[in-house]
């Protein structure tokens, strides 16, 4: 794909003006990238429910586990500048990690969520970070590692955080990442947000289930009391409304799981660099065996937390095959068997297509229901590439 044709992009802007006519939106952005360079920007809408304050692209908003891929690019970066392999043991950095019987429990593992780690036995404060790394040491694995995948919905950002921490120094795995990639990127998205960027930031709105979605078997087992799901959001106790990401102290906080704010721009920025093999403007942000790791299929299968099947890279999620026919069983990151990236909570998407040198975006205040994008953002996806 040497062009993006003005025709898709006219199409993809027709689905997003559709979305707040038909769809519920609220206020949203879309950012598209080619080869490095923004080809598409669009911000439309409020960022309130009373309609008083516009939506524009200079607008920040919480993106939930659409954090985990920033987070993870800390995670793989450090490491390679280290000189660790994905194989290697967790303990070489962090030896308390062991406790639970954790001896063998690999970086690949933490960065597959194949780990075992999704939940703690013991409840445990989210907001106590010394305290979590501290059920997460004694913690024995729920599964044996490496044979099953369990997303580690909040667990993932604190295992990358302290693992960054270790081999870095740096007091927060958001620290780190403001120094390495975000600061040389000039990018509009925080793992920790700063008291003076607050004023700019959009509260978000739950969505509302409807009796289709209650069949879903991801919703249904997060309701579930005793499920590996229920386990996975509820064992770190705490940040379980929507309204409390509308915290200031919650953005500030950095948490690497589901805590970064900023956006579409940004995000389809940091993507961008990954389409491009690690580069930006002459400047190796990421080495190649970096992006080698964020690109392979590490792990596919029937995930125990989201109750779907689920593919990563490492850090990344990357769309199913069918085992049969080899063909994808989605298109949450367009067509390309190369393309990887990471959704949010409600909606919010974010990918690269280094096949096509493309990166794509979306960022929204008003939530879906579910862990998984929705029409909104996949609607735009397939226009993108002329696929509806």
């Amino acid at each position: 794909m040497n062009t993006v044709p003005r025709d898709r992009l006219e199409s993809v802007r027709e689905w997003f003006e559709e979305n707040f006519r038909t769809r519920w939106e609220l206020g949203a952005s879309v950012s598209v990238w080619k080869d490095g360079t923004e080809i598409l920007s669009l911000s439309h809408g409020h960022r309130d429910r009373q309609r008083r304050e516009e939506w524009t692209s200079a607008t920040l908003v919480p993106v939930w586990s659409a954090t985990k891929g920033p987070a993870a690019a800390c995670c793989l970066r450090a490491l390679h500048e280290s000189g660790l392999h994905l194989d290697a043991d967790v303990q070489e950095v962090w030896p308390e990690f062991v406790g639970g019987g954790k001896q063998d429990v690999t970086f690949a593992q933490i960065l597959t969520h194949t780990a075992g780690l999704c939940a703690v036995n013991q409840r445990t404060p989210i907001y106590d970070f010394d305290e979590v790394i501290s059920a997460l040491e004694v913690q024995p694995p729920l599964w044996d590692p490496g044979q099953e995948q369990g997303y580690h919905a909040r667990t993932f950002g604190f295992l990358c955080d302290e693992i960054v921490r270790r081999i870095t120094g740096a007091e927060s795995l958001g620290e780190y990442f403001r120094v390495a990639i975000a600061d040389p990127m000039d990018l509009d998205f925080w793992i920790g947000l700063p008291e003076v960027q607050w004023h700019r930031v959009s509260p978000i709105y739950p969505g509302k289930i409807s009796i289709a979605h209650q069949d879903q078997p991801f919703l249904r087992a997060y309701n579930e009391t005793g499920s590996m799901t229920h386990a996975a959001f509820s064992s770190l106790f705490g940040l379980s409304a929507v309204s409390d990401f509308n915290q200031p102290d919650t953005w500030a906080r950095g948490y690497a799981s589901f805590g970064g704010v900023g956006s579409a721009s940004a995000l389809g920025k940091f993507y961008a660099m990954l389409a491009q093999g690690g580069v930006w403007q002459g400047e190796q942000i990421l080495p190649p065996e970096v992006l080698g790791h964020m690109e392979a299929r590490f792990t596919q299968g029937m995930d125990k937390v989201l109750c779907t099947p689920i593919s990563f890279g490492a850090g990344f999620m990357k769309d199913p095959l069918d085992e049969e026919t080899g063909e994808k069983m989605r298109r949450h990151f367009g067509p390309s068997y190369r393309a990887f990236g990471h959704p949010g909570a409600g909606g919010s998407l974010a990918f690269a297509d280094p096949e096509n040198g493309i990166s794509f975006a979306y960022v929204m205040n008003q939530m879906e229901v579910g862990a998984l994008p929705g029409e909104k953002s996949l609607g735009m996806v397939d226009r993108l590439y002329g696929l509806a």
